[in-house]
């Protein structure tokens, strides 16, 4: 057992005999030289006189108490580590064992043990976890313990590095102790002495390194002097070379021992630790050797420890592995002896860029970017596209990785004297061309156009200077081609267009586009410096070169919105400073031009808000933007009153022609409405008489009727913000009231419309208007708006609702062929849903703030189970809202819309219905989930079931059956549906609605027991059972059948009902109790010693064929003594002796340092290296297998 190991490594610091036996010492040395050791009762009385010490020399507090030991010293902080290690080397030279014992406290108290030395037997007997230790208590003062504990290791050894450690004595007695303890089951022994133990092999790998330059120069001294010519020789000289060069040997080799005694002994078995938090100590420790020490431990045999455990399944220790790697990469004279692990783990490293913790993505990027920096021939093209595609990865921090390996692959292999030669023949002022054409190539070729400005975003810090070259840009898209040269195609120039605005947004904003980053962070003196300096650029350069760029693209819609979008980032007093107005009134003509060629609405909005932003008050230009913006204002005006005349009077005999100038113009002054006051035009006039027109001949082109909804909405719009801005008259609230009534009575009118556009569009309309001339108008002290509220009639509510009903609740068939057959996409199918999605919405909104009365709810919650994956949470949130409002009514709701259910069920099937049909399942089902939103708290919403409850009752004793009294009543089945809301009432009220439910029922009926009262029987059941068992619990959300969670004895209930989603903290209390195991299971605790045991094997191991971090890694069985501990991720280093033996005769031994088996530590199964053929050990033929923790 643990006990016995730890033992045995105190009887070898206790016993001189077994001492001098075991001993690691040079050839030739001689046990009897060495200081006779104290008898273990005299090291008994050393401890209870070490107690009293720090670092051998009594000490006290600042207040005079008790003394403080070396564990409080180095807590405090307070004295240099160099003070403390040197008094204790004082206090060491002056009895070795007092001080040694001193440290031997100094560990034990690290981990955990208040009563210092003896407590570790007790411990170690007993198998006693001892919860916090000091590595694991949260608080800056642990912390910097953390590192304290740390540094007085590192500080120690490179104090004694000349005489103490090679005393044969300290430190084989430190490394027994740390080894003994990292073999325990106790988490704080292990956790503490695996530190210990790794920082102490760092300590001695500096010594080592600073050994082995010692003899490099020793031996290059013995060289040169002994190449002398024999007269200037000078033997004495190299005899002493000689003899300095021997005894750097000796020590090289002594600490060689010590080093493979905690390689072996520790490092072997802590790798693979239970605690994450182990493995990733010794990883990262391992990386420090490697880069230290290059030479000796840079090399496959130590390697494959940090290639296998890039597969851990803790993200924290694979981030370590990482982050070893990367300072390995970072130098490139390492390179050669990294190439075959490059090789072995490449595809693993570039797997990682996709894991699952975003930290470790992004450090597995910068690790795949070191490797390209050190040879592109190391990853193959699908291993460069597996991270190009990261660009547009929601979590920035990923992208910007993957935007620094992009450019470095792509942006840094150009040749910088022929992009300048070329720049010059073409008259360019920047290089940087053919770099942009890569960029928007790569962008093509990436197929995600719409993420253009994740793209930006994520090169944004590596390749700023490229991306913020917008002269290279805008004389790419305006230079004229050029024979033998190739020219960007029209999809290049979208392309280049599109990244050049989201460069120029980037630049303005200066924060990530949306979907990245948490919002818009305080920018920093400096970032705001270089927002305002790229905004000043940016403006000065596009305020000369937007108009030609839109008069050469005005014919084309797609770049000409998009460039439209560029003044929105400009700095506007630019144009009055600069003295730019000629470049001002070129910009407003190519708008003007652009406004007269297009009539996509999107291109006609960019000209609208471009309009409305150069019209800010705030700027001198204003004025001329005004007037620029009235004269076209009015031209169109005059223009579409002429065409509504003409096409008016010409009614049915209208031509395309005629609807074509009315239906263009409409559509640019709806655009132009949406974001300018127009109201003195007066379009609503002409606009109702389209619309008016249209309702009585019936004949009205869709398109025209669907604007002219639009823009009317928009004039009402625009007259209530004047008169809410200002003091109306009563003749202003009058004259909006008349337009607003006249308009609702035209779009309620529209709902018939055959077309479905115009019926959708009537229908938002209704519900925004409503919304916004409800009651909630007059808040906020606005009493004197109260002529323009509108209250809709129950006949406007009956038909909002139909429309909901024929249009939002349909099925997929349905929607098809009302699409007339059009056979429809994936991104079609999308956008219709989104549309249903809006109209429902639009509805529910009414009926949450009391607009529509709430019973009008119930038609909508019905479908809640059957539309749940399309409509589920608007339905849940309405729900919730009309809750929050009344809790009465809600309840009310509820049950009126199971009741419209079971009407309709009857309807279809009858009054024989057959309650074991799915479609009384499903009745059942939906008001189960109804229940469960009632919550927990049944105190809260007692009233509104009860109330529930009562409504239910007298739906099913309301009609009687006309066969006779001893027939049950039509609507009895309903009962089976109540009683799914019984286990929501409270002991009182279940008594109560019993007693009102015998008020219905006749003596004769609680007699009958056929199948067809089964529905009274189960429902008066619920009401009855768990009756007394309640006492008014706030927290009871589990069926009254199934009683109290658990009963008095502590035993879980053997029969439990479904488990309730919004019952999830009570069904996992539950889950819990059912695994509880009986004491007995503690007789035979899961081992997790790492000492080959005999006879005793594994009691689990890992899936060989399941994929590192699948779900079946997460199963393992955990020590009793680590209820917090995470198993291992993959058993691989866990081979028997005859494993190894076999593959040591098809592999060589490469290890750079020959680290032979120590003399005075225990026998371990000897280290062999595999060259990383990590499969071969995970199955073991001989069956035997070690124990995993």
């Amino acid at each position: 057992t643990d006990a016995v190991g730890l033992s045995m490594s105190m009887s070898e610091m206790e016993d001189p005999e077994v001492k001098g036996k075991k001993k690691r010492g040079r050839p030739g040395k001689q046990a009897s030289n060495k200081k006779p050791r104290k008898s273990p009762m005299d090291k008994a009385v050393g401890v209870a006189r070490g107690r009293g010490k720090a670092n051998g020399v009594a000490q006290h507090n600042g207040d005079g108490g008790d003394p403080v030991t070396l564990f409080e010293v180095v807590k405090l902080g307070k004295s240099a580590m160099q003070s403390v290690v040197d008094e204790w080397i004082e206090s060491y030279k002056q009895d070795r064992d007092l001080a040694l014992l001193d440290l031997i406290n100094f560990f034990i108290q690290c981990s955990g043990c208040r009563n210092a030395l003896h407590q570790i037997y007790s411990m170690f007997f007993h198998q006693q976890d001892s919860g916090d230790y000091p590595l694991t208590m949260p608080g800056p003062m642990w912390k910097k313990f953390r590192y304290n504990f740390c540094e007085f290791i590192s500080v120690l050894i490179r104090q004694c590095q000349y005489s103490i450690i090679y005393d044969e004595y300290m430190m084989d007695t430190v490394i027994s102790l740390l080894t003994g303890l990292s073999d325990s089951q106790v988490r704080a022994f292990r956790h503490t002495s695996t530190l210990a133990a790794m920082k102490l092999m760092t300590a001695l790998v500096n010594v080592a390194l600073n050994l082995s330059i010692h003899q490099d120069n020793t031996q290059r001294q013995y060289e040169a002097e002994r190449n002398k010519i024999a007269g200037k020789r000078a033997n004495e000289k190299l005899e002493l070379l000689l003899q300095k060069r021997k005894e750097l040997q000796e020590n090289q080799d002594e600490i060689e021992n010590m080093m493979n005694s905690i390689f072996k002994g520790i490092f072997v078995h802590r790798y693979r630790d239970a605690i994450a938090e182990i493995r990733a100590i010794c990883i990262e420790e391992i990386g420090v050797w490697m880069k230290m020490y290059s030479d000796a431990f840079l090399n496959d045999s130590y390697l494959k420890y940090v290639g296998w455990t890039l597969h851990d399944r803790q993200g924290e220790v694979r981030l370590k592995c990482l982050k070893a790697l990367q300072n390995l990469y970072t130098n490139r004279e390492l390179f050669p002896k990294l190439e075959l692990f490059t090789n072995r783990f490449k595809d693993r490293i570039v797997s990682m860029t996709l894991d699952k913790e975003y930290d470790v993505a992004v450090e597995a990027i910068r690790l795949v970017t070191l490797i390209l920096q050190g040879s592109e021939d190391a990853l193959s093209n699908e291993d460069c596209e597996n991270v190009y595609h990261l660009v547009y990865s929601a979590h920035r921090p990923v992208a910007v990785a993957a935007g620094e390996f992009l450019h470095r692959k792509l942006f840094s292999r150009h040749d910088p004297q022929a992009e300048e030669a070329l720049a010059k023949r073409r008259g360019r002022s920047s290089p940087n061309g053919n770099l942009i054409r890569m960029l928007v190539l790569f962008f093509l070729e990436s197929e995600l156009h719409e993420h253009a400005a994740y793209l930006v975003d994520s090169l944004w810090e590596s390749s700023q200077e490229l991306l913020k070259d917008w002269e290279c840009m805008a004389e790419l898209l305006l230079e004229e081609p050029v024979q033998g040269e190739e020219v960007l195609s029209d999809r290049q120039e979208s392309a280049l267009i599109e990244l050049m605005v989201c460069t120029i947004r980037q630049a303005a904003e200066a924060h990530p586009p949306v979907g990245r980053g948490t919002g818009k962070r305080v920018l920093t003196a400096k970032e705001r410096k270089t927002q305002i300096d790229d905004k000043n650029k940016l403006t000065e350069h596009f305020i000369m070169a937007l108009p030609m760029l839109l008069s050469k693209y005005q014919a084309d819609s797609e770049k000409v919105a998009n460039l439209l979008q560029i003044p929105q980032f400009f700095d506007l007093d630019v144009y009055s400073a600069g003295r730019m107005e000629k470049h001002l009134d070129a910009l407003l003509k190519q708008i003007r031009l652009v406004v007269e060629k297009h009539i996509e609405m999107d291109v006609l909005e960019a000209c609208s808000k471009t309009y409305s932003i150069l019209c800010s008050e705030e700027y001198t230009i204003m004025n001329r933007v005004d007037i620029a913006r009235s004269q076209l204002i009015d031209e169109m005006t005059d223009r579409f009153t002429h065409s509504v005349e003409e096409l008016l009077q010409e009614a049915e005999e209208a031509d395309d022609d005629d609807i074509y100038n009315v239906l263009s113009t409409l559509k640019r002054l709806t655009a132009f409405h949406n974001a300018h006051d127009l109201t003195r035009w007066d379009l609503f006039g002409n606009c109702y008489r389209l619309l008016k027109a249209g309702i009585e001949q019936g004949s009205m082109p869709e398109q025209i009727a669907v604007q002219a909804l639009q823009c009317s909405h928009y004039s009402i719009l625009w007259q209530l913000v004047k008169i809410t801005e200002g003091a109306p008259s009563k003749d202003d609230l009058v004259a909006l009231r008349r337009v607003v009534k006249s308009f609702l009575a035209v779009c309620q009118q529209c709902l018939s419309n055959v077309n479905t556009p115009v019926k959708e569009q009537a229908f938002m309309l209704l519900c925004d208007l409503l919304m916004i001339f409800s009651h909630q108008l007059v808040s906020g002290g606005r009493e004197g708006l109260q002529p323009l509220v509108f209250n809709p009639d129950s006949t406007l509510q009956n038909e909002l609702l139909n429309f909901v009903l024929d249009h939002v609740f349909i099925d997929q068939d349905d929607e098809s062929q009302s699409m007339e057959g059009d056979e429809e996409d994936e991104a079609n199918k999308i956008e219709a849903l989104h549309k249903r999605r809006n109209l429902l919405a639009a509805f529910c909104k009414l009926i949450i703030y009391d607009i529509v009365d709430m019973p009008a709810a119930a038609d909508i919650f019905k479908h809640y189970m059957k539309y749940y994956n399309d409509y589920g949470d608007i339905i849940k949130e309405t729900l919730s809202k009309t809750r929050q409002t009344d809790k009465i009514q809600c309840a009310k709701t509820l049950i009126l819309s199971l009741q419209q259910l079971f009407n309709e069920l009857l309807q279809d099937q009858g009054p024989n219905l057959d309650r074991t049909s799915s479609h009384v399942s499903g009745i059942k089902e939906l008001a189960r989930r109804f229940a469960l939103t009632f919550g927990l708290d049944q105190i809260k919403t007692r009233e509104a079931v009860a109330t529930l409850h009562k409504d239910g009752i007298e739906f099913a004793f309301k009609y009687q059956n006309p066969r006779g009294p001893e027939f049950p009543p039509i609507n009895l089945a309903f009962l089976e549906v109540l009683s799914e809301f019984s286990s929501k009432l409270i002991r009182q009220d279940k008594k109560t609605v019993h007693s009102y439910l015998e008020k219905f029922m006749s003596e004769s009926m609680s007699e009958r027991r056929e199948d067809v009262w089964l529905p009274l029987i189960s429902y008066r059941n619920s009401l009855l059972t768990g009756g007394d068992e309640d006492h008014m619990s706030v927290t009871s959300g589990s069926s009254s059948k199934t009683g109290s969670v658990r009963s008095k004895k502590g035993r879980p209930p053997i029969h439990k009902k479904r488990i309730e989603e919004e019952s999830s903290v009570e069904g996992s209390w539950m889950l819990r109790n059912d695994t509880l195991q009986t004491p007995g299971a503690l007789q035979t605790p899961q081992l997790t010693s790492t000492v080959l045991r005999e006879n005793r094997p594994a009691e689990h191991m890992p899936d060989p064929d399941s994929e590192p971090g699948s779900e079946n890694d997460f199963v393992h069985k955990r020590g009793l003594m680590e209820d917090d501990a995470e198993p291992i991720f993959e058993d691989v280093m866990m081979s028997s002796r005859g494993q190894l033996e076999d593959m040591n005769e098809e592999f060589e031994d490469t290890m750079v340092i020959d680290l032979p088996p120590s003399r005075n530590r225990r026998e371990r199964a000897e280290l062999r290296p595999d060259f990383f053929d990590s499969a071969a050990m995970i199955e073991d033929e001989s069956g035997f297998s070690m124990p995993m923790f």
